[in-house]
């Protein structure tokens, strides 16, 4: 399969738009753009990426969906879901009405899926069990739906929770929250290889980071300060409270 032309559509939050992984000048890279250019080597590629930083399910549904479907993409990546687990308005039942019905336009539009398992990333923060349960039961019931979506809808899926690399510091960014350009660029190579398997012809994306900003500890305290840190800040705010109110219902 190969030498034709092929659309591809990038749905999701800050990990589909490519923080962690700066280019020259300004601006993010990204797994996704990564794997269009791998894409690039066998196929008339036309890459739309509708991510927005922060995005919940209900964001992809409402600002995402209508410009992803007018692409008419053969391919459609949705990687959503962590932001809605760090919200006070966490609802699961919305969560999954919002991500079958994206899942349903798009494969109505007659594009193949790629959805995810999300790993735990209580194991990645580094934080105290008693703190990040909560979270991570949350992160079960993403992938339950992810789970249930896959089952209706089929496509391809990458379950990140069985990929070494999520466990390898080097692979995230300063924030532990988003990958470093050698995370990026190791999903962008577990998804070509699940492309690959299922007839896609393709390139895997370097290992080796190349072509973006090289590793700098000023420009990752820079970021802390001015992204990172008022994130964490309006989550906590956020989630803090009842995340608080479980721990201590657990400690009794």
């Amino acid at each position: 399969m190969g030498n034709g032309y092929l659309r591809f559509a990038a749905l999701g939050d800050s990990t589909t738009v490519g923080l962690g992984d700066p280019v020259p000048g300004g601006g993010w890279r990204g797994w996704a753009r990564l794997l269009s250019e791998a894409l690039q080597a066998s196929y008339d590629v036309s890459f739309c990426n509708v991510a927005i930083s922060g995005a919940t399910a209900a964001v992809v549904r409402e600002q995402q969906l209508a410009g992803a479907v007018a692409h008419r993409p053969d391919l459609a990546s949705l990687l959503v879901g962590v932001n809605d687990t760090l919200r006070s308005t966490w609802d699961p039942a919305r969560l999954r009405e919002d991500l079958l019905h994206v899942a349903a336009e798009l494969t109505g539009a007659g594009a193949t899926l790629m959805t995810v398992r999300w790993h735990d990333h209580g194991s990645i923060l580094g934080l105290p069990r008693l703190v990040v349960r909560p979270i991570t039961e949350r992160i079960e019931v993403v992938n339950e739906v992810y789970d249930e979506v896959h089952a209706t809808f089929g496509g391809l899926r990458l379950d990140l929770a069985l990929m070494p690399e999520v466990l390898d510091r080097a692979n995230w960014s300063i924030d532990r929250f988003h990958p470093s350009e050698v995370g990026h660029r190791a999903l962008a190579r577990a998804w070509a290889e699940r492309l690959r398997a299922a007839g896609f012809e393709l390139p895997l994306p370097g290992a080796t980071p190349e072509g973006g900003c090289p590793p700098s500890w000023r420009r990752d305290v820079a970021w802390m300060v001015a992204e990172g840190a008022p994130w964490v800040g309006r989550r906590a705010r956020d989630l803090g409270p009842w995340a608080v109110r479980r721990a201590v219902v657990a400690m009794r």
